[in-house]
């Protein structure tokens, strides 16, 4: 289908949903990168009046990755709840936002709608928004999960403890667990990205997690962030494993340079369900996404890459997550090139996210290479607990000394915690209280005074413990 608007004498034409949508798009780098993005200040604008004036309806009829080449298109396709849209589907993409940020749209009924909604047209909408649009709109969502505790209550932010090491080494790993804790984090999960891919390495480590847990008692999950397949693997032979974690994209062709397909997170869901670790809940995958994966694996479609970060939310959804987590600015400045082009990704992430039903955490990072630094970060902090982020990452001193990247401190989740008045999961701060980490009202107790005990309970031998 063509869409017009006219500027002035200027007739702008746009010869596709997908062209549409991706000269709308606010800009960033890996559009230009793509050669997808306008070439004018003028010309997004008339893409977006032309974007305002589209039936929702549209995106049902005309897909941006073609249906008959695409498993995630017809993921999205098929699933689609046609009797709810019928409440909201008579509205045009600028009529959509408008209701969204009216009084009459509430928590409970966005609930209802959630999965009446395609990624495209939540994408669509976010293209019309301002950033204080995308924060009313996302705080207005509650997306609530659980496994061992109760992730996504209004008022709470989890924190996902993540304790790195360049050699996977146990005792570096566990010291940065400690450091965590003391500081109250790890609701979200105990999160490892292993530096090592050797299925052995990564039973260790899960093995060791499990210790961890089961021996301080947390009411916490814990992951290994390794390909599903060595999850799988581990699965089979009886490893502890509590979270299946994977990297997912938005275009069947994407996960596949990823090692994936749906029949495959299909099967790992069922072996982590399989498990019945939960205490609480069944929620058991944790998912990562970010704005550009597809771009650079070549997968892209001519589609900008804030949509397809949405359809890879519509993978997502499918399977229940207890977690999904943007690496907002991970993937490097040819995708999100500053702290502004980074800031403003991670407010749309979170809002098409949460508008879609998932349990949106952001990983507010940056890579050193980016033109962004600490402050843009705690921009992007600040206002992502206004608009309710589930959780955050947790990183000993903001510095990744393994993935090389900044990120978030323990402290930082403190300073939002603070500053808005903010949570955790309600088990996991049960738990902090029991174990003299905090007081009645949240607050870290003096943590020095605790870590020789929780020390000695995780250096004891398994028989003493």
């Amino acid at each position: 289908m063509i869409y017009r608007h006219t500027i002035g004498s200027t007739s702008h034409v746009f010869d596709s949903l997908r062209g549409l949508m991706a000269k709308a798009a606010p800009p960033r780098s890996g559009d230009r990168l793509a050669g997808v993005a306008a070439s004018s200040a003028e010309e997004m604008v008339a893409a977006r009046m032309a974007l305002a004036d589209v039936p929702l309806t549209q995106f049902l009829t005309e897909t941006v990755v073609p249906y008959e080449d695409d498993e995630v298109t017809r993921l999205i396709q098929d699933g689609h709840d046609a009797v709810t849209f019928r409440s909201f589907g008579h509205l045009t993409v600028g009529g959509f936002r408008d209701w969204l940020l009216s009084d009459a749209v509430t928590t409970e009924i966005l609930n209802d709608i959630a999965r009446a909604i395609t990624p495209e047209m939540a994408a669509a909408v976010s293209k019309l928004m301002r950033n204080q649009d995308l924060i009313l709109a996302a705080k207005k969502c509650e997306v609530v999960t659980r496994f061992r505790n109760t992730i996504g209550l209004r008022g709470h932010l989890a924190v996902r403890l993540q304790p790195n090491h360049p050699y996977d080494d146990l005792d570096g790993i566990t010291g940065s667990i400690l450091d965590g804790l003391l500081l109250g984090a790890g609701d979200a999960c105990i999160g490892i990205n292993a530096a090592s891919d050797d299925p052995a390495v990564i039973g260790n480590l899960v093995r060791r997690l499990d210790e961890v847990i089961a021996r301080l008692a947390i009411p916490t999950q814990s992951c290994v962030l390794a390909h599903v397949t060595t999850t799988l693997n581990l699965i089979a032979q009886g490893a502890p494993v509590d979270l299946v974690f994977q990297s997912i994209a938005g275009t069947q062709a994407a996960n596949a340079s990823f090692g994936i397909d749906l029949a495959l997170l299909k099967e790992a869901h069922a072996a982590g369900l399989s498990l019945n670790r939960g205490s609480v809940g069944s929620n058991v995958m944790y998912f990562e996404t970010g704005q550009g994966s597809a771009l650079s694996a070549g997968a892209h479609h001519g589609v900008d890459q804030q949509t397809l970060e949405a359809r890879a939310y519509g993978v997502a959804r499918a399977f229940d997550p207890l977690l999904v987590n943007s690496v907002v600015g991970f993937i490097g400045p040819e995708y999100l090139y500053d702290g502004k082009e980074i800031i403003r990704a991670g407010l749309e992430d979170h809002f098409c996210g949460k508008l879609l039903g998932l349990p949106l955490g952001i990983d507010i990072c940056y890579t050193n290479h980016a033109e962004a630094d600490q402050d843009d970060m705690d921009n992007l902090l600040t206002l992502l607990g206004a608009a309710g982020v589930n959780f955050i990452m947790g990183v000993p001193g903001a510095d990744d000394v393994m993935l090389n990247y900044q990120s978030t401190s323990f402290h930082d989740a403190l300073y939002l915690r603070d500053l808005l008045g903010l949570k955790r999961a309600p088990e996991f701060e049960a738990w902090l209280l029991r174990a003299g980490l905090s007081g009645a009202d949240g607050r870290i107790a003096e943590g020095e005074a605790m870590l020789p005990a929780l020390a000695a309970q995780l250096l004891l031998p398994s028989s003493q413990s």
